[in-house]
């Protein structure tokens, strides 16, 4: 039997599961000891069983969809690598089962009798009651910290640096500002004026990669990027944790918190708050993505051969609508020259590429610009 292997490791700190290796190596001995074929292996690092938004755990799945899948069933160390989610768990054993794949436990030995399907429910159920219990442990210990002055995150922003504090038998850490007159905080005072003259984000980001000012990952800069600097409290001495859009604890009950003169300043305050309302005065109204079908049908699904996603782009009135590098668009032209590609005969031509390959309706590999 052709088999596929899965292995996970946590993003949570307090995950006591086996490494990825010692996983691989537990699941490589199972199928040789079986007679199993492993045709491929998907591995997660850093990622948290509460989502399906796992790189290798959706490319296994899209696989498995395929109209000949090239393996027969899936191996995992436990039921918790695949899912820690009943209700993902559940949905996607029976996506896979409908395609004849299986999802084998090699330490949790079920079958397909009643009793081992009842047992099967309660290793889940159980796993997932595990994994919010700790899912609100991290997050009350986190507000604590955040309360108490200290930092949460393991990356400081661009310009700060971390600094160990003693905290009876444990290190903790406070954000500090890089020392005043270095690049960075120079960079950020700089970003901050252009700001206050109107300058938007795009042309910011445009200025700092044509001088070859990279982000505290090396990265060249984006209007996202920048934008995320411009919005950040930290620059003005405030600790905000649990408020910023995209973090989890926005989305509980409880209010988020705030710690004004937690560290020296980098930006003055009313400087910040100034720039904040130039920022809202231009933001125009926007709907959700998700709450509307996209246009463009392979939004999300293209790549340019630079690495960056390829976006849906109109011209003349909406007349002509084009495929562009993200990447291009977003740092200028001198990050990514790649043409913009025409909307129609591009779709065209991966939905007959799809067709042949035999793929069912719907599902579409990633595609790469090569010219």
């Amino acid at each position: 039997m052709k088999v596929a292997i899965y292995a996970r490791v946590s993003s949570d700190s307090q995950d006591v599961d086996l490494s990825i290796s010692a996983q691989l190596r537990a699941l490589r001995d199972y199928a040789a000891k079986h007679g199993y074929e492993v045709v491929r292996e998907f591995v997660d690092e850093a990622e948290s069983g509460r989502t399906i938004d796992r790189p290798a755990f959706k490319e296994m799945i899209a696989l498995a969809r395929m109209h000949q899948p090239s393996f027969e069933a899936v191996l995992v160390w436990k039921l918790n690598r695949f899912a820690r989610s009943r209700v993902d768990s559940v949905t996607y054993k029976t996506l896979l089962k409908s395609k004849g794949i299986k999802v084998i436990s090699i330490n949790e030995p079920l079958d397909d009798s009643p009793s081992g399907k009842l047992l099967e429910g309660v290793i889940e159920s159980i796993d997932e009651f595990y994994s919010a219990s700790l899912g609100q442990d991290i997050k009350r210990g986190m507000r604590e910290n955040a309360q108490r002055g200290f930092s949460s995150g393991s990356r400081p922003p661009y310009g700060f640096h971390r600094v160990g504090v003693k905290d009876g038998s444990k290190t903790r850490y406070k954000l500090e500002p890089d020392p005043e007159g270095s690049v960075a905080v120079q960079v950020i005072c700089r970003m901050f004026d252009m700001a206050l003259r109107d300058v938007g984000c795009k042309e910011i980001a445009k200025a700092l990669n044509k001088e070859g000012i990279r982000t505290i990952t090396g990265q060249r800069w984006g209007r996202t990027t920048v934008h995320k600097v411009l919005t950040n409290e930290a620059y003005c001495g405030t600790l905000v944790w649990g408020g910023r859009p995209g973090h989890p604890a926005i989305h509980s009950a409880d209010p988020p918190v705030r710690v004004e003169n937690a560290w020296p300043t980098i930006i003055d305050k009313d400087v910040f708050r100034q720039i904040q309302r130039k920022m809202a005065s231009r933001r125009p109204d926007v709907t959700h993505p998700r709450t509307i079908s996209s246009f463009y049908l392979l939004s999300g699904l293209l790549f340019c051969s630079c690495g960056h996603s390829m976006i849906g782009r109109s011209a003349k009135s909406h007349h002509y609508h084009y495929y562009t590098c993200n990447g291009g668009y977003k740092q200028g032209r001198d990050a990514c020259d790649a043409r913009a590609l025409p909307k129609d005969r591009l779709e065209h031509l991966v939905i007959e590429q799809i067709q042949r390959a035999g793929a069912e309706p719907g599902v579409a590999g990633r595609v790469s610009q090569t010219g």
